[in-house]
């Protein structure tokens, strides 16, 4: 299993229509891409020093090539819509990528 970082950071006028947009359109587009090794997504989000909001996705893949289905053959450059590019003050402009060595499951 491999799982795909990446941080993006709005404003906290901006924060709600962001969450929103991953929530009802994006994370769906995704899903309805049906990609073969995709094995589902994390969102995490907090508010930091100042008026800024941090969101964090964490995807997870069961090889490269799922990534690469995902994201094309530079896997690492960040897969960032239009849409959620209006609403972000900045992004990683690539995503870090590590393999799961150990999962706990309480």
């Amino acid at each position: 299993m491999i799982s795909r970082i990446w941080h993006g950071w709005t404003s906290l006028e901006n924060a709600e229509a962001y969450e929103s947009l991953l929530k009802s359109e994006i994370f769906n587009g995704i899903e309805n891409r049906q990609i073969v090794g995709y094995k589902g997504i994390h969102l995490f989000r907090r508010t930091t020093t100042g008026d800024e909001v941090e969101f964090i996705t964490i995807m997870w893949f069961d090889s490269l090539e799922a990534i690469r289905a995902f994201a094309g053959e530079d896997y690492e450059l960040a897969v960032v819509p239009p849409k959620a590019r209006a609403l972000l003050s900045r992004f990683d402009a690539r995503s870090q990528h590590y393999e799961v060595r150990a999962e706990l499951k309480v």
